[in-house]
């Protein structure tokens, strides 16, 4: 299998959920620094990330940490939500937390 067998969505979801996972506070371990997530997924580069779009994460990926780690407020839901009605238009159902659009 090819990487480009696999969806593009699929590939950029992974790129930002592994991004997501190693930023964010879990139960089970506090977020990794912005230079550390980005260190493994550099070593990921070509095997697990494809590199065209890790490159392209890497130009967006300090600004949206800055912006968006670690809050949690009802600000950071409101952008997060026009971002997705932007994406997929005015129709999409949006649930963040326990509000609903």
């Amino acid at each position: 299998m090819s990487e480009t067998d696999i969806p593009i969505s699929a590939r950029i979801f992974t790129i930002a959920d592994v991004f997501d996972a190693l930023t964010s506070k879990r139960p089970y371990k506090e977020p990794f620094s912005f230079q550390k997530t980005m260190g493994i997924l550099e070593e990921e580069r070509g095997t697990h990330f494809d590199p065209d779009l890790l490159d392209a994460f890497n130009k967006i990926a300090k600004g949206l940490y800055n912006d968006f780690s670690g809050r949690e407020d009802d600000t950071l839901k409101d952008t997060l939500k026009e971002i997705i009605r932007s994406y997929f238009g005015s129709d999409a159902k949006i649930r963040l937390g326990e509000d609903s659009a």
